[in-house]
């Protein structure tokens, strides 16, 4: 499968799972910059850069800052079979890192 094709079913189904939880989400990819997914529920608003990979580990080189202009900016890592993490972005990420995703967002 081509990379740019695997990167918008992985943010397809980012964006449905914040849909499912029921945050408007707005995908923004290669024109807002940092950010493929622009999350806005209740007056929140959640910057999100989403990656996936098969392996045990991914390697981040992107922005690792906390936020932007502002607002929260996460990394969301999918590593199959379910297992879906969600940080602050850093630099070596695991499937044990951060946070499950629909914990995370069971608690926004």
């Amino acid at each position: 499968m081509k990379a740019k094709k695997k990167g918008y079913r992985v943010e397809r189904k980012i964006r449905k799972i914040f849909e499912k939880h029921g945050w408007k989400v707005t995908r923004a990819g290669g024109s807002f910059g940092d950010a493929d997914l622009v999350c806005i529920k209740k007056g929140k608003c959640l910057l999100i850069q989403v990656k996936s990979t098969s392996k045990k580990e991914y390697y981040y080189y992107g922005k690792k800052v906390r936020s932007i202009e502002g607002f929260p900016f996460y990394l969301v890592v999918d590593f199959g079979y379910g297992k879906i993490r969600i940080l602050h972005p850093k630099k070596r990420i695991t499937h044990s890192s951060g946070q499950d995703l629909e914990e995370f967002l069971r608690n926004k």
